[in-house]
């Protein structure tokens, strides 16, 4: 049976933003960003809910239709970003946690390494509910959308925190680019690639994508 996905829209927002805040409260990147945990319980959510209104500002947000899950898209263009986005990482800071340095760096971090001169989708996160973890749900929610980018034409890209999740994605076609980001005394991220395939993959998928960042 496959997985029923929607389009969500700003009524399903505060439902999003705690969904990731559940999923990513103990991810690696996020503990970096907020090192201290009662810090991070109290500030996440609204780091969390910064990402779902740009998402749902720029791009897209797709969810299962239980609410299980979701994953976040960002259109981007070939053109680099202007002046305007790159004010966006210290608006963020300014907004969410003025003191924390990191959360101005982790946006101006992702942004240097982000491929340019080609249009794609960006996989900027994807959460699952860590009582439906491993039910393929993430995988269902990531592949929806690469059928269509397949169909169109149109290359995706995503940043993996983990080496696990590095692998899941090399299953869906992703490729790693060759160099990581290493968080400053932090964690690795691993910058990947996807070109729009023209057949499907031979391979079916026997792993089930889990909570990741793009994250």
């Amino acid at each position: 049976m496959g997985v029923a996905i929607r389009r969500a829209g700003e009524d399903d927002r505060e439902a999003v933003t705690r969904l990731l805040d559940e999923a990513f409260q103990k991810d690696p990147v996020s503990s970096w960003i907020f090192p201290d945990a009662e810090h991070r319980r109290r500030t996440h959510p609204l780091l969390m809910g910064a990402f779902v209104d740009g998402v749902l500002a720029e791009g897209y947000v797709d969810v299962t239709e239980d609410g299980s899950a979701c994953a976040l898209w960002l259109p981007m263009p070939a053109e680099p970003a202007g002046e305007d986005d790159e004010d966006g990482p210290a608006q963020l800071r300014e907004d969410v946690d003025p003191e924390n340095e990191r959360v101005e760096l982790i946006g101006r971090l992702t942004a240097g390494i982000h491929p340019e001169g080609q249009a794609h989708e960006y996989l900027w996160m994807i959460a699952v509910s860590p009582g439906r973890q491993g039910e393929g749900l993430g995988s269902a929610l990531v592949q929806h959308v690469l059928d269509r980018c397949d169909g169109e034409g149109v290359a995706t890209y995503l940043e993996a925190s983990s080496e696990r999740s590095r692998r899941l994605y090399e299953r869906l076609g992703f490729e790693f680019t060759g160099s990581a980001l290493e968080l400053p005394s932090g964690p690795l991220m691993w910058p990947m690639w996807r070109e729009p395939l023209r057949e499907p993959l031979r391979e079916p998928l026997r792993k089930p994508l889990r909570g990741e960042a793009g994250s």
